[in-house]
């Protein structure tokens, strides 16, 4: 009950934090590094929904615990409570997103979390006295307790759709109009998809397109009080508002992007056509200092990335993206900008829910992701995957077609190949990419036996240099390796 009061009461005054998310948020920047990957592998882009099913239990058994320990000792209950809201006071105290009315909300629903628990506890004591033989006192007490739990679940739902409500950002998005591209994208090709059926489509629905961040709840910005601060180690500090960065002449740009937390034939990877202004104009505005060499990105919610300078000022398309396949952002992928770099892994990148572009130096700065364990720099490794059949698939003796991708983002695929039982390799047919910014897809037929068989991938950049054979775990910068599979081919 504590708990729903507390997110009843920041949707009223605090809609972009309350104690449930910024604990939420807490855990997950206090928890080291492999425990996230541990998450990400095992849960994929369901980590958060994993995170928040965990703390409801914790939450569950807190409150048993400050009931049992009330029922025995006065105020040992209560102890635990407080103890829970000054949690929910220092979490929220932590993050970026803190305002004076977020303060009051753990302090307000602790205080009616311990008034809850007391005359909880009150009523056990009449039933105690009553004895055990009176029914009524004992159905009365059971009725309470589900009663409650009716209204927490009602109120919950309350406080979800309050939020929502409150902050009414998914209606402003609906009717954002973005202004067309002035330096329009590339045409896809002829053929650019193999055309075989299982493949992931070449460019990726917006619903279908992977999501890992660290924000438990999704920023929710008025794109009318969004303001882009450049700032650090420049000539001119420039700030720039919403409808400023529409009027810039924008461009559009199919890219492939990739969580460094992608193993290798993972779907943490997709391809979107971005709408948006070319970073290297903002920063040349404002003009960087001799001796910079990175740019720290932030997110509204102190989420920051360190990308190098000069990727964002080389002629690479990095952009302050506004669109996505052709409509405003999604919430959950950056409304209303985030940033789009060709070439490097999110984490050092693709910084979401953008508010400011500080130029530095790496020596003398350090991005979320750097202490814990992560490089600063975070350049994309070429890498392919089987898309079809899927691995442990049956299929059919004779010829047998695979289907996938491969990508060496802002360097371009040369050729990919396929080998059977650690036999030769086999060239495919790569279909024509997009750019050499995004994936391309394959395809081959090879002539397959009855029994059990290993398939191995592995693609080449247009520089001649193939990706790495030897298997390497995502942490520090990029998973390594063949995507292999075994299918089972029946005669």
């Amino acid at each position: 009950m504590a708990v729903v009061l507390g997110e009843l009461a920041a949707g009223l005054v605090s809609p972009s934090v309350s104690p449930l998310t910024a604990v939420g948020g807490a855990v997950i920047d206090a928890v080291p590094g492999v425990v996230k990957e541990w998450a990400i592998s095992l849960f994929g882009t369901g980590d958060k929904a994993a995170l928040l099913a965990g703390m409801v239990l914790v939450i569950a058994v807190l409150a048993a615990l400050a009931g049992v320990l009330e029922s025995r000792r006065r105020l040992a209950g209560v102890a635990v409570v407080a103890v829970f809201g000054c949690v929910g006071l220092v979490a929220v105290l932590t993050r970026a997103q803190v305002t004076p009315n977020a303060v009051a909300v753990p302090l307000v629903a602790a205080v009616a979390g311990i008034a809850m628990l007391r005359w909880l506890i009150t009523r056990l004591d009449a039933w105690r006295v009553a004895g055990d033989s009176s029914l009524t006192a004992r159905r009365s007490f059971l009725q309470l307790l589900a009663g409650g739990a009716v209204v927490a679940a009602v109120a919950g739902l309350a406080a979800s759709a309050l939020r929502g409500a409150a902050a009414g950002i998914s209606e402003v998005r609906g009717k954002l109009r973005l202004p067309a591209g002035q330096t329009p994208a590339q045409a896809v090709p002829a053929g650019a998809e193999n055309g075989l059926s299982g493949m992931e489509p070449l460019v990726t629905p917006n619903p279908g397109f992977y999501r890992i961040d660290t924000a438990l709840s999704v920023p929710l910005i008025d794109p009318q009080n969004w303001v882009l601060k450049v700032t650090g180690m420049v000539n001119r500090e420039i700030e720039l508002d919403f409808a400023a960065l529409l009027a810039k002449p924008m461009t559009e740009r199919h890219v492939t992007i990739a969580c460094v937390s992608n193993e290798v034939g993972g779907d943490l990877i997709g391809n979107a056509l971005w709408l948006g202004w070319p970073v290297r104009e903002l920063l040349a505005m404002a003009g960087p200092r001799p001796g910079a060499d990175m740019v720290l990105s932030r997110s509204s919610d102190g989420w920051t990335a360190s990308t190098p300078l000069e990727v964002l000022t080389d002629s690479r398309d990095a952009l302050l993206a506004v669109g996505m396949n052709g409509e405003p952002l999604p919430l959950e992928h950056g409304f209303p900008v985030r940033m789009i770099v060709p070439g490097l892994y999110g984490y050092v990148s693709a910084t979401k829910w953008l508010t400011e572009l500080k130029v530095t130096r790496f020596a003398d700065d350090v991005a979320y992701w750097t202490p814990r364990g992560w490089t600063d720099h975070g350049p994309i490794k070429t890498s392919s995957r089987i898309d079809v059949p899927r691995a442990g698939h049956s299929v059919p003796a004779g010829t047998v077609m695979f289907g996938g991708v491969a990508w060496a983002q802002h360097t371009g695929v040369a050729k990919v190949e396929l080998r059977v039982n650690r036999g030769a390799w086999q060239e495919a047919v790569l279909a024509a990419g997009i750019s050499r910014d995004t994936w391309y897809q394959w395809k081959l037929g090879m002539e397959l036996t009855a029994g059990q068989h290993e398939i191995q991938v592995r693609a080449t950049d247009d520089t001649g240099k193939p990706q790495l054979e030897e298997r390497k775990p995502v942490a520090p910068d990029g998973a390594t390796g063949f995507h292999t599979i075994r299918v089972d081919v029946k005669s």
